[in-house]
């Protein structure tokens, strides 16, 4: 294998830990709530499946570029 390849191979799979790493660090962030949390959230501020389209903001188009140039 020459050394070009080696290092497109190491630098490829770097990307893919760091990407698995960020990913587990999202999900340890995020708060666990209970099943009757969620429901009295639901309850005084709604369900996001209530909101109307002039109330959600598409916001991929913003974020993904971030993302990706991270990674």
């Amino acid at each position: 294998m020459e050394i070009q390849e080696l290092k497109a191979l190491i630098k490829e799979t770097m990307r893919e830990v760091l990407q698995e790493e960020r990913l587990r660090l999202c999900q340890i962030l995020i708060p666990y709530i209970s099943d009757n949390e969620q429901r009295e959230l639901e309850a005084e501020f709604g369900v996001p499946s209530d909101d109307t389209e002039d109330e959600v903001i598409d916001m991929t188009d913003w974020v993904i570029p971030i993302l990706c140039k991270a990674a």
